[in-house]
């Protein structure tokens, strides 16, 4: 991992007729030097070390409850519009300029139209970072799937966590921020890969990044976070090694700094397909945060994509650990982008 610290320190002398100051009668020793500069690192590093940031846990899992309230949301779906609204709402609240990015693609179930939600937040730079979720949920038909994590969490945390950047005003990011909430991640059939020839599934990464190509804005994309499945009472995100390297090391980094090492262990997982890999394809450093152990023992799976997938499984303190990893993280992702 790449760690690049930058350390300066000013002294302004002003006088009154506007004269150029005078230099100090009495200038530092080289012992005294290399004290001021270890007291400077030093006061560095407890500002690095912050253990905690503005995102508010409780404000997540009520983003999270709200979605949850409108059912089952799959795309094309009423409930699915419904959510979307809420999010619009949310994000303008917020001050944030927010479009609607509309499509209509070829389903098993006939042509759906999608929306993308994008929300900007203006940096320095007009260098884009991404962090985005999906807000739709699986169409069931055996059963009511609400999806509180698959969806619903990594919907709250997002929502959370542009509110959090948002109002960070007079702290100017150098580069501009992109909170992209992707409609139909979710297939339409049974298995990921089961229709259409394995493009049943992440419609709107798949869109948006096509997109952005054919116009030549991609290269603007310096990189794409994505949450996913985060919210679980029993969190554990291994490190998912089909996403940039460089990305994973900033984060679980990150985590183990504030002590999130349990939450984020360094051990490798691999969840194949999601919204990030449209923008691996592309040539967009992407990561992907995702607890793909969601279930009724530790290193199970048992309520991903079933009715159990409910509120009462998610947890405030999750998703405010997953909200302050990223949110800290973020000045050691911008320090490498070149």
């Amino acid at each position: 991992m790449r760690l690049i610290l930058l350390i300066a320190a000013a002294f302004t002398f002003a006088c009154s007729d506007g004269s150029n100051p005078p230099k100090p009668a009495i200038e530092a020793t080289p012992a005294q030097k290399v004290e001021l500069d270890q007291s400077s690192k030093a006061d560095t590093s407890k500002k690095t070390m912050a253990k905690t940031t503005a995102f508010d846990g409780e404000r997540a899992f009520n983003n999270v409850k709200t979605q949850v309230e409108f059912g089952p949301r799959p795309a094309g779906s009423a409930a699915n519009e419904k959510a979307r609204e809420h999010i619009v709402r949310e994000l303008n609240s917020y001050g944030l300029k927010t479009t609607l990015e509309e499509f209509t693609g070829n389903t098993p179930r006939g042509k759906v139209k999608f929306k993308n939600v994008v929300a900007e937040l203006p940096g320095e730079s007009p260098n884009v970072i991404i962090i985005a979720s999906h807000f739709d949920t699986k169409p069931f038909k055996e059963f009511t799937f609400v999806g509180a994590n698959d969806g619903g969490s990594s919907t709250g945390a997002l929502l959370e966590i542009a509110r959090v950047l948002a109002s960070e005003k007079e702290q100017k990011r150098k580069f501009t921020y992109w909170f992209v909430f992707f409609d139909g991640e979710e297939a339409f059939c049974h298995e990921w890969s089961e229709c259409l020839d394995g493009k049943d599934n992440t419609y709107g990464s798949r869109y948006m990044a096509n997109r952005l190509k054919k116009e030549k804005q991609l290269s603007r994309v310096k990189a794409m976070i994505l949450l996913d499945m985060m919210g679980d009472k029993d969190l554990t995100i291994p490190r998912e090694e089909g996403s940039s390297q460089w990305l994973v090391e900033a984060i679980w980094g990150t985590a183990q700094q504030l002590g999130h090492a349990k939450e984020f262990p360094s051990r490798p997982s691999s969840v194949g397909d999601d919204d990030h890999m449209p923008f691996l394809r592309a040539g967009v450093p992407a990561v992907d945060i995702i607890d793909f152990e969601y279930g009724s023992a530790p290193g199970e799976n048992d309520y991903w994509h079933t009715k159990e997938d409910t509120l009462d499984k998610i947890s405030p303190r999750s998703l405010k650990i997953v909200g302050d990893v990223v949110l800290l993280s973020l000045p050691r992702i911008e320090a490498q982008i070149r």
